[in-house]
């Protein structure tokens, strides 16, 4: 006899994804994304301050990203091996320390290492909402209280939620000028207050992870077996060409954004802290409707459309005459491009095996920041020496090729629950020529 399912009205049922571990999750990553959106700004221009140049800038972002490919690398293996939740809290404590330690010393070195180690070099662009070399643990770790039918719109809501408080910190950026004109501080010690401020945010970030229940899952395999996949071999070394290309042009422009708004226009931390509060604000938007958007076009035509507007932004950004015009400008590319990133991760956990999700992650991103390691330092070398307008140019074609790569290889691999909603069609809905659905790593075509 089969079981009934009691009757639950229509808005309950647009809530149910939110679980208690999902909201845990939910308070951690906005807590956190309070200091990602002053870091990618103050950063910058807090060593311009101590002397240093744009090379030097593209030396501390080189390294970090170094480092962070290898933090990424590591705990994308051992998060599917042990605990998802336990790295989360675990990077969350590191840049608790290296906060503290930011401030206490100007010695380039000390500074390179523990940005480094804390990742506070990761959060470049506006409001830097990226996760750091944990992301593939907390992405794998949402999508463990997750509905398959009900993953995007869970990515989709972690963006939003994260781009709102973003914001704040973007606002909080105003601080050091605020510190510097009304109460008297020097310039480099009005910064230090908001890297001291990242450390409480971060011990936070890490005490409302605690409460997450991480559920008991099979742990199979050798660390052998982790850094290889089996079953999500294909599909993740066909996303590791994508991202690589992505990570490459990424890295030519976005750690210099603020640099770059300094440099070419004066501005300081606090018009480049409203613009990116704005393009925050602006962001949560496209969030909310890219869920939509991938119901209609499916979530790689999606993916598609909003990066090609993106690229086209980007390319005519540094020819912009004034400020206000490039700030514009840039709060276009930036809200496109923004929401294109919770489909890509759900698109990503959809097509690996469920065991694999930490790893694929991982190992999916790790060219991606391997080549970003490289790309500051050339470019930090171009805007020092040659030009200002270049680096932007180089990674609009990295990332035009980025596209089409993405294009050729997913175009005819939809998720499986855009499979199952393909098959629940009339049979008169059939798939033009050059569409026919392939099969993803674990589940065979219709």
């Amino acid at each position: 006899m089969k079981k009934s399912v009691p009757y639950r009205p229509p808005h309950q049922q647009r809530w149910e994804w939110l679980n208690r571990d999902i909201q845990w999750l939910i308070i951690s990553r906005a807590v956190r994304s309070i200091g990602q959106g002053y870091l990618g700004i103050i950063l910058p221009l807090y060593l311009v301050a101590l002397g240093y140049n744009a090379i030097a800038l593209g030396t501390m972002f080189t390294i970090g990203a170094i480092v962070s490919a290898g933090l990424t690398l590591l705990i994308s293996i051992l998060a599917d091996l042990s605990s998802r939740k336990l790295f989360v809290i675990i990077f969350s404590l590191l840049t608790a320390i290296a906060s503290v330690v930011f401030v206490l010393t100007t010695n380039f070195a000390v500074l390179v290492i523990v940005a480094a180690i804390g990742t506070l070099a990761q959060n470049a662009g506006a409001g830097g909402i990226g996760g750091g070399p944990v992301y593939p643990a907390q992405q794998a770790l949402i999508t463990d209280f997750t509905k398959p039918q009900s993953r995007t719109v869970v990515f989709s809501a972690f963006s939003f939620v994260s781009t709102l408080v973003t914001t704040i910190g973007s606002l909080l950026a105003s601080v050091p000028d605020i510190l510097l004109h009304d109460f008297g501080f020097t310039r480099v010690a009005s910064y230090r207050p908001l890297f001291l401020l990242t450390g409480v945010l971060a011990l936070l970030a890490a005490l409302t992870t605690l409460p997450v229940q991480e559920r008991h899952r099979q742990k199979n395999g050798s660390w052998r077996s982790r850094l290889l996949p089996r079953e999500s071999r294909g599909v993740i070394g066909k996303l590791a060409i994508t991202n690589l290309l992505n990570g490459m042009g990424v890295g030519f422009f976005a750690p210099f954004v603020s640099y770059w708004f300094y440099t070419r226009f004066g501005e300081g931390p606090t018009q480049i802290g409203l613009l990116f509060a704005a393009v925050n604000l602006g962001s949560a938007l496209p969030y909310l409707i890219a869920p939509r958007l991938a119901r209609i076009l499916g979530v790689v035509r999606a993916v598609i459309a909003i990066r090609a507007l993106g690229v086209v932004s980007l390319a005519a950004l540094p020819f912009m005459p004034n400020f206000p015009i490039a700030a514009g400008l840039y709060f276009i590319r930036m809200t496109l491009q923004r929401a294109s990133i919770p489909l890509r991760q759900s698109y990503t956990m959809g097509v690996v095996a469920e065991s694999e999700r930490s790893s694929a992650a991982g190992l999916s991103n790790l060219p991606s920041q391997i080549a970003t390691a490289a790309s500051p330092l050339m470019a930090g070398y171009i805007f020092e020496n040659i030009s200002l307008e270049l680096p932007f140019e180089i990674g609009t074609v990295l990332q035009l090729l980025n596209l089409i790569t993405f294009w050729g290889f997913f175009r005819n691999a939809p998720l499986p629950e855009e499979v199952d909603r393909l098959k629940r069609q009339p049979a008169t809905a059939v798939p033009r020529r050059g569409q026919e659905i392939e099969a993803s790593p674990r589940h065979p075509a219709p």
